[in-house]
Order: C-alpha cells, then sequence, then structure tokens
C-alpha cells in the first residue's frame, strides 16, 4: 500500500530527516491528499532568519489549509485540531523540544511526562496525524551537556511517536525511504505500555529500510 493511500486512513505518519533532506516537503505531499487539514506550527519568530524562513513555509502551505502556532502545549492545539480536521500536520518536534527546554522542563521525568502528554494525544486524535521531526541521532556527540541532553529528549520523543505510527518514513537526500509501514498493534493503540531506549534510539518494528518509489527533488 502506497504512503499516500495509507494517510489517507485515521493513521499516525512519522516523516524523520535530516536538514534539508525534504522531509517537510514529503510531509504536505501526504497531507494534501485530505479536503480539511490542520497545520500546527511550532517555530517562534526569534529572529530575522527564522521569520524569513516561517514566511517562506507560509507561501508554500495550501491556502485553504488551518493553520495553529503551537510553540507549547502542542498536545492541546493536537487534540483541539483533530476534532474539525481530517489530517493534523504537525511541523516539527524538533523545535517543539527545544522550546520545551527552554520553557524550563529540563529534568528526565520532564522530559517523560512531556512526551507521554505528545503521544497520548496523537494516538487519541480523531483525525490522521502526520509528523515531522529531525533525526539527530546519527551526528558527532554534541560538546555540551544541554546538547546531549537535547540530543536524548529528541531521540526518545521519535522513539515513542515512531512506535505508535503506522507509517514511519526516513527522508534521504529528498528520496523517501520507508521504515515501518504497519498498523499499530493493539496494545499500542489501547494505550498499553510503550518502552523507550534512554541511551540510543530502539530499533524501529519492520525496519526493511526499503526505498520507496517516489523521490522528491525539492527538498526543506
Amino acid at each position: 500500500m502506497s504512503p499516500e493511500a495509507e494517510a489517507r486512513k485515521k493513521s499516525v505518519t512519522l516523516v524523520l530527516g535530516g536538514a534539508q533532506s525534504g522531509k517537510s516537503y514529503y510531509a504536505q505531499q501526504l497531507a494534501s491528499h485530505f479536503e480539511r487539514v490542520t497545520f500546527i506550527a511550532t517555530a517562534r519568530c526569534t529572529d530575522a532568519e527564522m521569520r524569513k524562513k516561517i514566511a517562506r513555509h507560509r507561501r508554500e502551505r495550501a491556502s485553504t489549509w488551518r493553520t495553529i502556532e503551537a510553540p507549547l502545549g502542542l498536545e492541546t492545539a493536537v487534540r483541539s485540531a483533530s476534532r474539525e480536521s481530517e489530517v493534523v500536520l504537525i511541523d516539527c518536534l524538533t523545535i517543539y523540544v527545544a522550546n520545551v527546554m527552554n520553557a524550563g522542563r529540563k529534568s528526565k521525568n520532564d522530559s517523560k511526562d512531556c512526551i507521554d502528554a505528545v503521544c497520548d494525544a496523537i494516538r487519541g486524535a480523531e483525525a490522521s496525524v502526520i509528523v515531522v521531526s529531525n533525526e539527530v541521532g546519527s551526528g558527532v556527540v554534541p560538546p555540551y551537556r544541554s546538547g546531549r541532553a537535547y540530543r536524548d529528549f529528541l531521540g526518545q520523543m521519535n522513539q515513542k511517536v515512531a512506535q505508535i505510527s503506522d507509517l514511519v518514513i526516513l527522508m534521504v537526500a529528498g528520496v523517501p525511504m520507508t521504515v515501518k509501514e504497519s498498523r499499530a498493534s493493539d496494545q499500542e493503540r489501547d494505550g498499553g505500555p510503550v518502552g523507550v531506549a534512554t541511551d540510543e534510539l530502539m530499533p524501529f518494528a519492520n525496519g526493511s529500510g526499503k526505498r520507496h518509489s517516489r523521490s522528491r527533488e525539492q527538498g526543506k
């Protein structure tokens, strides 16, 4: 089944990738197959560069899409948006985790609470959900403590979102690689225990790494 056909059902899709890998563009293509789309933006206009980036992303989105800005309180935004949409597109967890850390939630318990809250909202959403996030576990180890804490926080968030997802795509140079393509287990859907490895990224279920036939020339 193609990612487009899978995404049209009530499902959860996670699109991972590095910087400029094409993940945002690919996620938007998936969302474009729905009529009622809500885009949840997590970025803040912190400087001129970010303002330009946000303006560019706004121009690239369909004008009919509803946009909600949620630099914090993502779980609340997901629940609200899913009641009025066919699909909710979250872009992205990368910035959201940074916002949460900057707001003072830095301990392991804070991180776990945040991850659980976001995943519970996604799992209980009344619409399909597409989530964009960066894969940060393949680079060099950050030389400073806060960088390592951020890497671990986002890596653990990615793990748990991947575990409740029906489809996980890894973007590599604009090419979508299917990491996981299966319906979530009853245990995951019903809120059963889902483990998160704290030291390294847990291998995804059905991680065949097969290449999807559709490629994307435009990367973001």
